[in-house]
Protein backbone atom coordinates (compact mmCIF):
# COMPACT_ATOMS: atom_id res chain seq x y z
CA UNK A 1 0.00 0.00 0.00
CA UNK A 2 1.31 3.43 -0.92
CA UNK A 3 2.00 5.78 2.00
CA UNK A 4 -0.01 8.97 1.55
CA UNK A 5 -0.28 12.22 3.48
CA UNK A 6 -2.52 12.18 6.55
CA UNK A 7 -6.10 13.39 6.16
CA UNK A 8 -6.35 17.11 6.77
CA UNK A 9 -2.81 18.05 5.73
CA UNK A 10 -1.64 19.26 2.36
CA UNK A 11 1.60 19.43 0.40
CA UNK A 12 2.41 22.84 -1.05
CA UNK A 13 4.05 21.84 -4.31
CA UNK A 14 6.69 23.83 -6.24
CA UNK A 15 4.12 24.94 -8.85
CA UNK A 16 2.03 26.54 -6.06
CA UNK A 17 4.59 27.76 -3.53
CA UNK A 18 5.22 30.99 -5.43
CA UNK A 19 1.73 32.16 -4.42
CA UNK A 20 2.61 31.75 -0.76
CA UNK A 21 5.94 33.48 -1.28
CA UNK A 22 4.20 36.36 -3.02
CA UNK A 23 1.82 36.90 -0.06
CA UNK A 24 4.71 36.65 2.39
CA UNK A 25 6.67 39.21 0.36
CA UNK A 26 3.79 41.68 0.79
CA UNK A 27 3.81 40.95 4.54
CA UNK A 28 7.53 41.72 4.73
CA UNK A 29 6.97 44.90 2.73
CA UNK A 30 3.97 46.38 4.60
CA UNK A 31 4.19 45.21 8.23
CA UNK A 32 7.64 46.77 8.92
CA UNK A 33 6.24 50.15 7.80
CA UNK A 34 4.10 50.00 10.94
CA UNK A 35 7.00 48.95 13.16
CA UNK A 36 6.40 45.17 13.22
CA UNK A 37 9.33 42.73 13.31
CA UNK A 38 9.23 38.98 12.74
CA UNK A 39 9.39 36.38 15.53
CA UNK A 40 9.78 32.62 14.92
CA UNK A 41 8.13 30.37 17.48
CA UNK A 42 8.38 26.69 18.50
CA UNK A 43 5.83 24.39 16.88
CA UNK A 44 5.05 22.63 20.19
CA UNK A 45 4.63 23.96 23.71
CA UNK A 46 3.74 22.82 27.22
CA UNK A 47 0.01 21.96 27.16
CA UNK A 48 -0.69 24.22 30.16
CA UNK A 49 0.18 27.26 28.06
CA UNK A 50 -2.88 26.71 25.89
CA UNK A 51 -5.31 25.47 28.56
CA UNK A 52 -4.53 28.57 30.64
CA UNK A 53 -4.57 31.11 27.83
CA UNK A 54 -7.23 29.87 25.40
CA UNK A 55 -9.68 28.64 28.05
CA UNK A 56 -10.69 25.11 29.04
CA UNK A 57 -14.30 25.65 27.89
CA UNK A 58 -13.32 26.44 24.30
CA UNK A 59 -13.70 24.08 21.35
CA UNK A 60 -9.97 24.29 20.72
CA UNK A 61 -8.99 22.91 24.13
CA UNK A 62 -11.92 20.50 24.50
CA UNK A 63 -11.86 18.95 21.02
CA UNK A 64 -9.16 20.17 18.68
CA UNK A 65 -5.69 20.16 20.24
CA UNK A 66 -3.03 17.65 19.25
CA UNK A 67 -1.73 16.71 22.69
CA UNK A 68 0.65 13.89 23.62
CA UNK A 69 3.14 12.85 26.30
CA UNK A 70 6.79 13.05 25.35
CA UNK A 71 9.38 10.52 26.53
CA UNK A 72 9.96 12.53 29.66
CA UNK A 73 6.30 12.27 30.62
CA UNK A 74 5.51 15.93 29.94
CA UNK A 75 2.24 16.89 28.23
CA UNK A 76 3.08 18.55 24.93
CA UNK A 77 0.71 20.23 22.45
CA UNK A 78 1.28 21.21 18.84
CA UNK A 79 0.42 24.89 18.81
CA UNK A 80 -3.23 25.50 17.81
CA UNK A 81 -2.70 29.28 17.62
CA UNK A 82 0.17 31.74 17.87
CA UNK A 83 -0.76 34.43 20.39
CA UNK A 84 -0.17 32.29 23.49
CA UNK A 85 3.30 31.37 22.21
CA UNK A 86 4.16 35.02 21.54
CA UNK A 87 3.07 35.94 25.08
CA UNK A 88 5.08 33.06 26.54
CA UNK A 89 8.18 34.28 24.66
CA UNK A 90 7.47 37.88 25.75
CA UNK A 91 7.39 36.86 29.42
CA UNK A 92 10.18 34.29 29.28
CA UNK A 93 12.67 36.64 27.61
CA UNK A 94 11.56 39.72 29.58
CA UNK A 95 10.83 41.58 26.36
CA UNK A 96 8.97 44.20 28.40
CA UNK A 97 12.35 45.66 29.55
CA UNK A 98 12.81 48.50 28.76
CA UNK A 99 9.07 49.25 28.83
CA UNK A 100 7.72 50.35 25.47
CA UNK A 101 5.33 49.04 22.86
CA UNK A 102 6.64 45.91 21.16
CA UNK A 103 5.29 44.95 17.72
CA UNK A 104 5.84 41.46 16.30
CA UNK A 105 4.47 39.25 13.52
CA UNK A 106 4.81 35.56 12.78
CA UNK A 107 4.18 33.21 9.87
CA UNK A 108 3.91 29.45 10.35
CA UNK A 109 1.90 26.25 10.75
CA UNK A 110 -0.78 25.62 13.41
CA UNK A 111 -2.53 22.36 14.27
CA UNK A 112 -6.17 21.61 15.13
CA UNK A 113 -8.11 18.38 14.84
CA UNK A 114 -11.08 19.64 12.83
CA UNK A 115 -13.23 18.25 10.06
CA UNK A 116 -11.24 19.04 6.90
CA UNK A 117 -13.05 21.25 4.39
CA UNK A 118 -12.27 23.93 1.83
CA UNK A 119 -9.79 26.37 3.34
CA UNK A 120 -9.72 24.54 6.69
CA UNK A 121 -7.07 21.90 7.35
CA UNK A 122 -5.68 20.09 10.40
CA UNK A 123 -2.26 21.52 9.68
CA UNK A 124 -2.82 25.05 8.46
CA UNK A 125 -0.74 28.19 8.19
CA UNK A 126 -1.30 31.55 9.82
CA UNK A 127 0.03 35.07 9.63
CA UNK A 128 -0.30 36.76 13.01
CA UNK A 129 0.42 40.18 14.49
CA UNK A 130 0.79 41.22 18.14
CA UNK A 131 1.22 44.83 19.39
CA UNK A 132 2.14 44.64 23.09
CA UNK A 133 2.36 47.40 25.67
CA UNK A 134 -0.30 50.05 24.99
CA UNK A 135 -4.04 50.32 25.83
CA UNK A 136 -4.54 53.12 23.29
CA UNK A 137 -7.35 52.75 20.74
CA UNK A 138 -4.88 54.23 18.25
CA UNK A 139 -3.03 50.88 18.37
CA UNK A 140 -6.27 49.02 17.60
CA UNK A 141 -6.96 51.20 14.58
CA UNK A 142 -3.37 51.24 13.28
CA UNK A 143 -3.33 47.43 13.25
CA UNK A 144 -6.73 47.19 11.53
CA UNK A 145 -5.85 49.82 8.92
CA UNK A 146 -2.52 48.04 8.28
CA UNK A 147 -4.44 44.82 7.71
CA UNK A 148 -6.87 46.44 5.28
CA UNK A 149 -3.94 48.01 3.38
CA UNK A 150 -2.36 44.54 3.21
CA UNK A 151 -5.53 43.13 1.64
CA UNK A 152 -5.67 46.07 -0.78
CA UNK A 153 -2.08 45.42 -1.89
CA UNK A 154 -3.02 41.79 -2.54
CA UNK A 155 -5.82 42.95 -4.84
CA UNK A 156 -8.75 41.93 -2.62
CA UNK A 157 -11.71 44.22 -3.28
CA UNK A 158 -14.62 42.50 -1.50
CA UNK A 159 -13.35 42.48 2.09
CA UNK A 160 -15.51 43.83 4.92
CA UNK A 161 -14.27 44.92 8.35
CA UNK A 162 -16.68 44.13 11.21
CA UNK A 163 -16.03 45.37 14.75
CA UNK A 164 -17.54 44.96 18.21
CA UNK A 165 -16.60 45.60 21.83
CA UNK A 166 -16.39 42.72 24.31
CA UNK A 167 -16.12 45.11 27.25
CA UNK A 168 -13.76 44.78 30.19
CA UNK A 169 -13.16 42.21 32.89
CA UNK A 170 -15.24 44.47 35.15
CA UNK A 171 -18.44 44.63 33.09
CA UNK A 172 -18.41 41.15 31.55
CA UNK A 173 -19.34 39.09 34.65
CA UNK A 174 -22.57 41.09 35.07
CA UNK A 175 -23.38 40.69 31.38
CA UNK A 176 -22.68 36.94 31.55
CA UNK A 177 -25.31 36.56 34.25
CA UNK A 178 -27.87 38.50 32.19
CA UNK A 179 -27.00 36.41 29.12
CA UNK A 180 -27.24 33.07 30.93
CA UNK A 181 -30.66 34.03 32.36
CA UNK A 182 -31.94 34.81 28.85
CA UNK A 183 -30.35 31.72 27.30
CA UNK A 184 -32.07 29.46 29.82
CA UNK A 185 -35.42 30.56 28.41
CA UNK A 186 -34.45 28.89 25.12
CA UNK A 187 -32.66 25.71 26.27
CA UNK A 188 -34.97 23.41 24.31
CA UNK A 189 -34.03 25.28 21.08
CA UNK A 190 -30.24 25.23 21.48
CA UNK A 191 -27.93 22.90 19.59
CA UNK A 192 -26.28 20.19 21.71
CA UNK A 193 -22.94 22.02 21.69
CA UNK A 194 -24.43 25.24 23.11
CA UNK A 195 -26.55 23.31 25.62
CA UNK A 196 -23.39 21.74 27.03
CA UNK A 197 -21.33 24.92 27.29
CA UNK A 198 -23.68 27.85 27.87
CA UNK A 199 -22.91 27.96 31.60
CA UNK A 200 -19.16 28.01 31.08
CA UNK A 201 -18.93 30.14 27.94
CA UNK A 202 -22.28 31.79 27.11
CA UNK A 203 -20.73 34.30 24.68
CA UNK A 204 -20.01 31.51 22.20
CA UNK A 205 -23.75 31.12 21.59
CA UNK A 206 -23.79 34.58 20.03
CA UNK A 207 -21.81 33.41 17.00
CA UNK A 208 -23.05 29.81 16.79
CA UNK A 209 -24.25 29.23 13.22
CA UNK A 210 -26.92 26.72 14.34
CA UNK A 211 -28.32 29.00 17.06
CA UNK A 212 -28.27 32.20 15.02
CA UNK A 213 -31.99 33.00 15.33
CA UNK A 214 -31.86 32.66 19.12
CA UNK A 215 -28.69 34.77 19.28
CA UNK A 216 -30.42 37.63 17.47
CA UNK A 217 -32.85 38.05 20.37
CA UNK A 218 -30.28 37.81 23.18
CA UNK A 219 -28.97 40.89 25.05
CA UNK A 220 -25.94 42.49 23.37
CA UNK A 221 -22.73 43.12 25.28
CA UNK A 222 -22.30 46.42 23.45
CA UNK A 223 -25.38 47.66 25.35
CA UNK A 224 -23.84 46.75 28.73
CA UNK A 225 -20.36 48.29 28.46
CA UNK A 226 -18.74 50.10 31.36
CA UNK A 227 -18.02 53.81 30.64
CA UNK A 228 -14.31 53.28 29.93
CA UNK A 229 -14.99 50.49 27.41
CA UNK A 230 -17.73 52.52 25.74
CA UNK A 231 -15.38 55.50 25.39
CA UNK A 232 -12.63 53.25 24.01
CA UNK A 233 -14.99 51.77 21.39
CA UNK A 234 -16.29 55.22 20.43
CA UNK A 235 -12.74 56.41 19.82
CA UNK A 236 -11.95 53.33 17.72
CA UNK A 237 -14.90 54.15 15.47
CA UNK A 238 -13.90 57.81 15.27
CA UNK A 239 -10.33 56.94 14.25
CA UNK A 240 -11.51 54.45 11.61
CA UNK A 241 -13.76 57.17 10.22
CA UNK A 242 -10.90 59.67 10.11
CA UNK A 243 -8.69 57.12 8.31
CA UNK A 244 -11.42 56.55 5.72
CA UNK A 245 -11.54 52.83 6.55
CA UNK A 246 -15.05 51.38 5.98
CA UNK A 247 -16.43 49.15 8.75
CA UNK A 248 -19.67 47.92 10.28
CA UNK A 249 -20.56 47.24 13.92
CA UNK A 250 -21.61 43.62 14.48
CA UNK A 251 -23.03 43.21 18.04
CA UNK A 252 -22.98 39.39 17.72
CA UNK A 253 -19.27 39.26 16.92
CA UNK A 254 -17.30 37.45 19.62
CA UNK A 255 -13.98 35.64 19.51
CA UNK A 256 -13.50 31.95 20.16
CA UNK A 257 -10.74 32.47 22.72
CA UNK A 258 -11.33 33.53 26.33
CA UNK A 259 -8.59 36.13 26.52
CA UNK A 260 -10.18 38.85 24.35
CA UNK A 261 -11.63 42.09 25.76
CA UNK A 262 -12.76 45.45 24.39
CA UNK A 263 -12.21 45.74 20.61
CA UNK A 264 -12.86 42.55 18.64
CA UNK A 265 -12.95 42.39 14.85
CA UNK A 266 -13.23 40.13 11.83
CA UNK A 267 -12.60 40.64 8.13
CA UNK A 268 -14.93 38.69 5.87
CA UNK A 269 -15.12 37.97 2.16
CA UNK A 270 -18.21 37.38 0.03
CA UNK A 271 -16.29 34.75 -1.95
CA UNK A 272 -15.98 32.22 0.89
CA UNK A 273 -19.56 31.03 1.43
CA UNK A 274 -20.92 30.43 4.94
CA UNK A 275 -17.47 30.27 6.59
CA UNK A 276 -16.60 33.72 5.29
CA UNK A 277 -14.05 35.02 7.81
CA UNK A 278 -10.53 35.58 6.45
CA UNK A 279 -9.12 37.08 9.60
CA UNK A 280 -10.02 37.81 13.22
CA UNK A 281 -8.49 39.45 16.24
CA UNK A 282 -8.83 42.06 18.91
CA UNK A 283 -7.58 43.38 22.21
CA UNK A 284 -6.34 41.12 25.02
CA UNK A 285 -5.23 43.22 27.98
CA UNK A 286 -4.95 40.53 30.69
CA UNK A 287 -3.31 37.55 28.98
CA UNK A 288 0.31 38.52 29.72
CA UNK A 289 -0.54 38.91 33.38
CA UNK A 290 -2.40 35.59 33.43
CA UNK A 291 0.78 33.94 32.12
CA UNK A 292 2.85 35.40 34.98
CA UNK A 293 4.09 38.53 33.22
CA UNK A 294 3.55 42.19 34.08
CA UNK A 295 0.30 43.96 33.23
CA UNK A 296 0.58 44.47 29.46
CA UNK A 297 -2.31 45.60 27.24
CA UNK A 298 -2.12 44.01 23.77
CA UNK A 299 -3.84 43.95 20.39
CA UNK A 300 -3.44 41.47 17.55
CA UNK A 301 -4.91 39.29 14.84
CA UNK A 302 -4.37 36.03 12.97
CA UNK A 303 -5.37 35.07 9.43
CA UNK A 304 -5.35 31.77 7.59
CA UNK A 305 -3.00 31.56 4.63
CA UNK A 306 -4.90 28.74 2.91
CA UNK A 307 -8.04 30.85 2.67
CA UNK A 308 -6.07 33.89 1.60
CA UNK A 309 -4.34 31.97 -1.19
CA UNK A 310 -7.76 30.92 -2.50
CA UNK A 311 -8.88 34.57 -2.71
CA UNK A 312 -5.90 36.51 -4.05
CA UNK A 313 -5.98 37.37 -7.79
CA UNK A 314 -2.43 36.37 -8.62
CA UNK A 315 -2.48 38.17 -11.97
CA UNK A 316 -1.04 41.05 -9.94
CA UNK A 317 1.93 38.94 -8.84
CA UNK A 318 4.01 39.44 -11.99
CA UNK A 319 6.76 41.11 -9.98
CA UNK A 320 7.54 37.80 -8.26
CA UNK A 321 9.95 35.78 -10.38
CA UNK A 322 9.08 32.08 -10.34
CA UNK A 323 10.59 30.71 -13.58
CA UNK A 324 14.17 30.44 -14.85
CA UNK A 325 15.79 33.38 -16.60
CA UNK A 326 17.63 31.10 -19.01
CA UNK A 327 17.35 27.52 -20.21
CA UNK A 328 20.64 26.37 -21.76
CA UNK A 329 20.32 24.13 -24.82
CA UNK A 330 23.48 22.08 -25.41
CA UNK A 331 24.35 20.39 -28.72
CA UNK A 332 27.29 17.98 -28.37
CA UNK A 333 29.67 16.90 -25.62
CA UNK A 334 31.87 19.98 -25.86
CA UNK A 335 28.78 22.17 -25.39
CA UNK A 336 27.78 20.23 -22.27
CA UNK A 337 31.12 21.07 -20.67
CA UNK A 338 30.92 24.71 -21.71
CA UNK A 339 27.33 24.96 -20.44
CA UNK A 340 28.41 23.90 -16.97
CA UNK A 341 30.91 26.77 -16.70
CA UNK A 342 28.52 29.33 -18.22
CA UNK A 343 25.71 28.28 -15.88
CA UNK A 344 28.03 28.52 -12.88
CA UNK A 345 29.23 32.03 -13.77
CA UNK A 346 25.73 33.37 -14.53
CA UNK A 347 24.30 31.95 -11.29
CA UNK A 348 27.01 33.80 -9.36
CA UNK A 349 25.66 36.99 -10.99
CA UNK A 350 22.14 36.27 -9.67
CA UNK A 351 20.65 34.85 -12.87
CA UNK A 352 18.36 31.80 -12.63
CA UNK A 353 19.57 28.98 -14.85
CA UNK A 354 18.06 25.64 -15.88
CA UNK A 355 19.37 23.12 -18.40
CA UNK A 356 18.82 19.69 -19.88
CA UNK A 357 21.31 17.33 -18.26
CA UNK A 358 20.66 14.55 -20.79
CA UNK A 359 21.48 16.81 -23.77
CA UNK A 360 19.00 15.25 -26.17
CA UNK A 361 18.03 16.57 -29.58
CA UNK A 362 17.53 20.28 -30.23
CA UNK A 363 13.78 19.70 -30.54
CA UNK A 364 13.45 17.82 -27.26
CA UNK A 365 15.52 20.40 -25.37
CA UNK A 366 13.43 23.30 -26.73
CA UNK A 367 10.31 21.41 -25.67
CA UNK A 368 11.70 21.18 -22.12
CA UNK A 369 12.64 24.87 -22.21
CA UNK A 370 9.05 25.75 -23.08
CA UNK A 371 7.76 23.70 -20.15
CA UNK A 372 9.91 25.65 -17.69
CA UNK A 373 8.39 28.94 -19.00
CA UNK A 374 11.88 30.40 -19.06
CA UNK A 375 12.38 33.94 -20.34
CA UNK A 376 15.34 33.08 -22.64
CA UNK A 377 17.09 30.11 -24.18
CA UNK A 378 20.84 30.10 -24.67
CA UNK A 379 21.82 27.78 -27.52
CA UNK A 380 25.31 26.25 -27.42
CA UNK A 381 26.70 24.17 -30.27
CA UNK A 382 30.04 23.58 -31.95
CA UNK A 383 29.77 26.77 -34.07
CA UNK A 384 28.91 28.94 -31.03
CA UNK A 385 31.81 27.58 -29.00
CA UNK A 386 34.28 28.14 -31.85
CA UNK A 387 33.11 31.72 -32.45
CA UNK A 388 32.69 32.60 -28.76
CA UNK A 389 29.26 34.04 -29.59
CA UNK A 390 26.13 32.34 -28.28
CA UNK A 391 22.60 32.47 -29.61
CA UNK A 392 20.25 34.10 -27.08
CA UNK A 393 16.52 33.80 -27.80
CA UNK A 394 13.72 35.75 -26.12
CA UNK A 395 11.03 33.10 -25.64
CA UNK A 396 8.20 35.64 -25.48
CA UNK A 397 8.97 37.65 -28.62
CA UNK A 398 11.02 35.09 -30.57
CA UNK A 399 13.80 37.66 -31.09
CA UNK A 400 17.32 36.17 -31.36
CA UNK A 401 20.73 37.80 -31.07
CA UNK A 402 24.33 36.63 -31.11
CA UNK A 403 25.98 37.50 -27.83
CA UNK A 404 29.59 37.16 -26.58
CA UNK A 405 29.82 35.14 -23.36
CA UNK A 406 31.07 38.07 -21.29
CA UNK A 407 28.05 40.20 -22.32
CA UNK A 408 25.31 37.68 -21.55
CA UNK A 409 24.24 39.25 -18.25
CA UNK A 410 24.07 42.74 -19.84
CA UNK A 411 22.05 41.55 -22.84
CA UNK A 412 19.59 39.69 -20.61
CA UNK A 413 19.03 42.90 -18.67
CA UNK A 414 18.37 44.79 -21.91
CA UNK A 415 15.90 42.14 -23.06
CA UNK A 416 14.11 42.34 -19.71
CA UNK A 417 13.70 46.12 -19.93
CA UNK A 418 12.21 45.95 -23.44
CA UNK A 419 9.86 43.01 -22.77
Amino acid sequence: MKIQSIRGVKDILPDEIWKWQYIESIVHNIFPRYGFREIRLPIFENTRLFTRSIGEATDIVEKEMYTFQDRGGDSITLRPEGTASVVRAYVEHKMYNPPSILKMFYIGPMFRYERPQAGRLRQFNQIGVEAMGSPSPIVDVEVMTMLMEFFKQLGLTDTQLQINSLGSQECRPHYREILITEIEKHLDQLCSNCTNRYQRNPLRILDCKQCGKIAEGLPKLIDHLDPASAEHFSEVQSLLDSAGTPYSVNPNLVRGLDYYNRTAFEVTSQNLGAQNAICGGGRYDTLVEELDGPSTPCFGFALGLERLVSLVPFDNAKTLQKNPDIFIVCLGDEAKTAAFQIAHELRLKGIRIERDYDAGSMKSQMRKANKTQCRFTLILGENEICSGKYLLKNMETGEQIECPAQELATEIAKFSESS
